[in-house]
């Protein structure tokens, strides 16, 4: 496993999501990382249950915001040598994808998941 430095800018996969951010601070077992863009945006419904609706609570995940700072396991951070996105635009461009994805197979899970997504793009960009 890499070690990283404050300042480091790495990528890091958080619960489903995956984003650019800078790491701030060595927590042990965690690194403090600022976010800076957004690599692929967080699926939703229920963690446990991926891809069930019955007898589960259906969460609608936000991507973490521009500057949010989230601990984030070291197995879970990995080295980003790319040009850093603008946060607006990583945003779209993986609700987009998202989207694609959800729009590939009409399920109820995936119907469920793009009416929270659809309320989530109108809490981002309004």
């Amino acid at each position: 496993m890499e070690e990283f430095n404050s300042g480091d800018i790495v990528k890091a996969h958080y619960k489903t999501g995956i984003y650019v951010g800078k790491v701030i601070e060595d927590r042990d077992r965690f690194y403090l990382v600022q976010i800076l863009a957004v690599e692929k945006h967080p699926m939703q419904g229920d963690l446990h249950n991926p891809g069930k609706t019955e007898n589960v609570f259906f969460h609608q995940r936000k991507a973490l915001s521009y500057l949010e700072k989230a601990n984030i396991q070291k197995e879970a951070v990995h080295p980003y040598e790319e040009s850093i996105p603008d946060y607006t635009e990583s945003l779209k461009q993986s609700v987009e994808q998202l989207r694609k994805k959800l729009e590939r197979r009409e399920t109820e899970f995936n119907v469920n998941a793009k009416q929270q997504l659809e309320d989530l793009e109108k809490q981002y960009f309004s």
